[in-house]
């Protein structure tokens, strides 16, 4: 894996005024962090953090601070504004060859699957991938070939492999699958009465007995 330079400024104050002049200037607060060394604060400018953020790769990061020694890096963590999406904080964690170590890779996929020929939508679960690896063996992506996906069919964390590379979720977690398309519903029947149907016949209620004894009444005072 190509390996990416990447020079920060080391931060003296921690404050939250302190971070919040920092991004107003256009830099990026940050954290450096090993088993073996010492958290370090530092900055860097942020159009130069937003290309190792947003990107479909992973990159392995060469750290390098005034007056020390480079240090092999990956980035750990990002928060982002809930708003503008704007790196708000990073985390760099340094890598110690020979160590294993965990991280998240995204995933690409390749081949067109056999399902979507026959109508199906392809459904992508997982983006990443958490692996446990040595550096030297950090993939900038996973490659999973999709050409063989029937309709109907799905692949699972369990049915994938990658050498040097232990995968962490879950077996039975699904990755992709082509499903069937979504079936409109059919409209609901009318109901009686409405409009293009014929009107309900009245109900018809019996006379009841006192009715019956007024009629019969008239007809003897008509005789």
């Amino acid at each position: 894996m190509e390996k990416v330079v990447l020079k920060a400024n080391v931060r003296k104050t921690k404050t939250k005024s302190d971070k919040n002049r920092l991004r107003k200037s256009g830099e990026v607060p940050g954290v450096f962090y090993s088993k073996h060394d010492q958290p370090v604060s530092l900055s860097v400018p942020e159009k130069i953090i937003n290309p190792l953020v947003f990107t479909s790769e992973t990159h392995l990061i060469s750290l390098q601070l005034e007056g020390e020694q480079e240090h092999d890096c990956i980035l750990k963590d990002v928060q982002f504004d809930p708003v503008t999406d704007r790196i708000l904080h990073f985390d760099l964690l340094g890598l110690t060859s020979g160590e294993t170590f965990q991280l998240e890779v995204p995933i690409q996929f390749t081949g067109s699957p056999v399902g979507i020929k026959e109508g199906g939508v392809l459904q992508q679960f997982l983006h990443k991938l958490t692996v446990e690896c040595l550096p030297k063996d950090i993939p900038q992506h996973l490659e999973i070939n999709i050409q063989d996906l029937n309709l109907g069919h799905s692949i699972h964390v369990k049915d994938l492999s990658f050498e040097n590379i232990k995968i962490l979720n879950p077996a039975d977690t699904a990755v992709v699958a082509v499903t069937h398309p979504k079936v409109e519903a059919e409209p609901v029947a009318a109901e009686a009465g409405t409009e293009g149907e014929a009107p309900a016949e009245p109900e018809v209620i019996g006379k009841g007995k006192a009715d019956k004894e007024e009629e019969a009444e008239e007809e003897k005072q008509q005789k």
